[in-house]
Parts: structure tokens; sequence; C-alpha cells
């Protein structure tokens, strides 16, 4: 990608606007995706390139939601995809998960809290802050209740290509769009292809809802960056996603290397994550409330955690998250402290 952008800077390729909807070749490169990491074919008209997957999610909550509607969101959950939903007057209605449901939305919480008033649900599969996933039996299940009753379906798959396989069937992991095509995706080029600083992000969407997004686009921000689209053509060859898969393997060995350091320390971690870099530990046995163990971690070892009151109310105070996106090394050194900061507590 850094060669690419150097190779875009000094051929003095001009940089105009693209299209709202994203240079027609870069839809095609991430259709294509879809075909080579999924096996499913979708249409590039689908695609529609954004300014970072906020700018996804900001146009297709512009387009569904209307004032007063109630929109199902799992609980503990990303704080910010259920701040545009209720900037664009939905009525949010946070579902309690636990342990049991891997802090994730299931068929029966979702019948439990729906009302006349659903007008739709928004899952991210894997989660931030538990890095669980939806099984997909669950997921397909979740999304024919809704669509059977009228509901649209947001599912936040930006940690998706950082998946292990699903957790009840042992396939790989995949796209809800494999099982739900009336679905509304949203992926990212921030994690899984590294290009965090560069905001990008992309949604697939239903035939009949790309004239909004596209009008939408238009009007909020006009396109995405040209040069980070043209840059972004490059994550796509063989030698790209070789190391973005490599990427994904030093992932999963400082999970595991996380996953045995709380353990050693005595730090349980209810449902062991299967995607993203979080890790939900528990922390209601050292007799702490989850904020204050974080301010006193921070201030006493100079490890930063976040408060799980930061994803919602339901067992905040019980938990913190832990991201294991840094070196193997800095990781050693933060379980370091933090066994020594939890042997004074």
């Amino acid at each position: 990608m850094r060669a690419e952008l150097q190779r875009i800077a000094g051929s003095h390729t001009p940089l105009p606007y693209t299209g709202a909807l994203g240079l027609p070749a870069l839809r095609e490169a991430i259709a294509g995706f879809y075909q080579s990491a999924h096996g499913l074919s979708i249409s590039p008209e689908r695609v529609v390139v954004t300014a970072g997957a906020s700018a996804a999610l900001l146009l297709l909550t512009a387009a569904l939601v209307d004032p007063g509607d109630e929109v199902l969101v799992g609980d503990p959950s990303y704080p910010c995809n259920r701040q545009f939903l209720s900037g664009f007057g939905a009525d949010v209605r946070l579902v309690p998960t636990d342990a049991s449901s891997r802090f994730q939305l299931d068929l029966s919480a979702v019948q439990r809290h729906w009302s006349t008033r659903t007008s739709g649900l928004m899952i991210a599969t894997p989660s931030n802050p538990t890095g669980t996933s939806v099984p997909r039996a669950e997921l397909a299940a979740i999304c024919d209740w809704a669509h059977a009753h009228g509901a649209w379906r947001i599912v936040d798959e930006i940690y998706l290509n950082l998946s292990d396989v699903d957790a009840a069937s042992g396939q790989p992991a995949q796209t809800a769009l494999a099982f739900d095509p009336g679905a509304c995706v949203i992926n990212s080029f921030s994690k899984y292809f590294g290009m965090t600083g560069w905001r990008l992000g992309w949604a697939v969407v239903p035939d009949e809802l790309v004239p909004a997004m596209e009008r939408l686009a238009q009007n909020y921000y006009i396109c995405a960056s040209s040069p980070a689209q043209m840059a972004a053509l490059a994550c796509f060859t063989p030698e790209s996603i070789a190391v973005c898969e490599a990427r994904k393997q030093e992932f999963a060995e400082r999970r595991a290397l996380v996953l045995q350091g709380l353990e050693d320390i005595g730090l349980p971690v209810p449902v062991r994550p299967d995607g993203a870099f979080y890790v939900y530990i528990d922390v209601s046995g050292t007799g702490l409330d989850a904020m204050r163990f974080c301010e006193r971690a921070l201030q006493e070892a100079h490890v930063a955690l976040t408060p799980g009151h930061d994803f919602g109310s339901c067992g905040a105070a019980k938990h913190v998250r832990l991201s294991y996106a840094a070196s193997q090394s800095d990781l050693r050194e933060g379980l370091a402290r933090l066994k020594r900061f939890v042997a004074t507590v």
C-alpha cells in the first residue's frame, strides 16, 4: 500500500473527486474479495465505498431510521454504533447479554425484546469489546426473524476477516450475506488490512438502497478520499493478502499469550474470544469494580484497560476490556505489571 501511494504521488496522477459510491475498480475489487474469501458472488453495484466504516454506518442510519423507530442492540457493544442510531432519532433498546450467549444477541433475546415498534437491529460480529462472534446458525435465525417481521438488519463485520472458525460449527467464519442477502453489512480497511489512519470502509447493501446511499454520500461528504481509494486497490493482491493472513496469525498468537497470562494471574475470561483483538475480563474477584480497577491499574501499574461502563450497563461493573493490538513483548510486560498489581489488590 505504501508503494502504491508512492507510485500515485510520483506519477502526477490526477486526484479528482471520485463518484460518491467509490472508484469502480475498488468496488469491483471488494466484490472480488467476497468471492475469494467467502465464495460469495456480490455485484459491485451493491458496494458503497465510504470515508471509514463510520461513514457507512452514517449513511445506513440516515437511510433506514425514522425518528421514534425502535432498534435492538446488544449490551455490551461498541458505543458509537448506537450513538449514530440515536443521533437520527432511533429509540435504541439495549438488550442485556451475558456469557451464556457469548455476550451477543441470540434469537431468544431478540424475541423477548421485540415489540410492535421494532424497526431494525444492529449486530457486530465479532464484537468490540468481547472479541466474540455470533454463531452462524444463530445469526441466520435472528436475521430470518427480523426479515419475517419487516425489520432491517445491519451487521457490523469490521472484524470478520480476523475471525477464527465459527464457534458452533467449526466452519470458516462467514459473512451474513451468505444467508441473508437483504442484510446491510459494514466493513473497513482499518482492521484486517491495517489501514487505520486512511479512513476507508465500505458497505454492501440491497440494490434498492444504493440510490439513497449515493444521494446521502453526495450531500454528507461527496466521496471517500481519492488517494486512499487508489492505494486500497493494492490490498487485494496475493502479496498483500499473504501479509494480512500473517498478521491474523500473529493476532492469534497474541491472544493465546494473553489468555495464558490472565489465567496465571487468576483473572477469568468468561468467554474465549474468537475474533478481533479484545479479551473481556471478569475482575469482580478482585473486590474492585471495573472503573476502579482500571483507574488503579493505570495509576499504579501503568497498564491501560477499558472499563465495561464504556460499552453499556449490563455487567459493566464486573468486566474490563484488554486490547492485544500490541507487540508480544509489550503484552508480556503489561501482563507482568498486571500480575504484580493484582497481587497487591
